[in-house]
């Protein structure tokens, strides 16, 4: 398979690429490095990064920032960081990238356990997670063509414990190599609106 990997420079987008690379065709995209740069923020970008690109078989995505802070002092812009680029940039990438994927082709998004497990400063970040997965559920009933969208919502990585691990105080975390395999689920396998909870 042609699979398009956005984020792919990060600790999870490595590890994905790490466990598919072997058996698949991947791009790797990203805002500062990769076979493609884009910005998942905008429409114009995306749209090009796809024409440039051109038909994929699945596309993959591990992107997106999120804010954390505590909510009493929380801006309204700081709340907008992870609404315009965690969760609209994927949105974004699954709304322009439906048309540039192969009949049965898959989509593949990136939540996290703050969906369903909030944590003190992780408003925005719950808040996105959770809308992520709900995204998924629904476009998975409208999609066209077979095509199939999941959404991979991993614990806090063991990659990831030294800059993150002091706002997820008793958490369990699990190696990155772990939860790239729900990637590989998600992409070869046949179900779709699910979300994959992984931790």
């Amino acid at each position: 398979m042609k699979i398009l990997l956005i984020g792919a420079s990060g600790t999870l987008g490595q590890a994905v690429h790490a466990e598919l690379g072997a058996s698949h065709d991947i791009v790797t995209v990203g805002k500062n490095s990769g076979d493609y740069r884009a910005d998942i923020t905008q429409d114009a970008s995306v749209k090009a990064l796809f024409e440039s690109v051109g038909r994929v078989d699945a596309i993959i995505s591990t992107a997106g920032k999120l804010f954390f802070g505590p909510l009493s002092e929380m801006s309204t812009e700081q709340f907008d960081i992870g609404l315009q680029d965690k969760l609209l940039g994927q949105v974004r990438l699954a709304l322009i990238g439906q048309h540039y994927l192969n009949d049965g082709g898959s989509i593949t998004l990136t939540a996290g356990t703050l969906a369903l497990d909030p944590i003190r400063q992780g408003a925005n970040a719950t808040t996105v997670n959770a809308a992520l997965e709900g995204f998924a559920r629904g476009a998975a009933v409208d999609l066209q063509r077979g095509l199939r969208i999941n959404v991979i919502s991993p614990t806090l990585l063991n990659e990831s414990k030294d800059i993150y691990g002091a706002f997820f105080a008793g958490f369990e975390t699990i190696p990155a190599s772990r939860a790239a395999l729900a990637y590989r689920r998600s992409v070869e396998g046949a179900q779709t609106g699910q979300v994959y909870r992984i931790g």
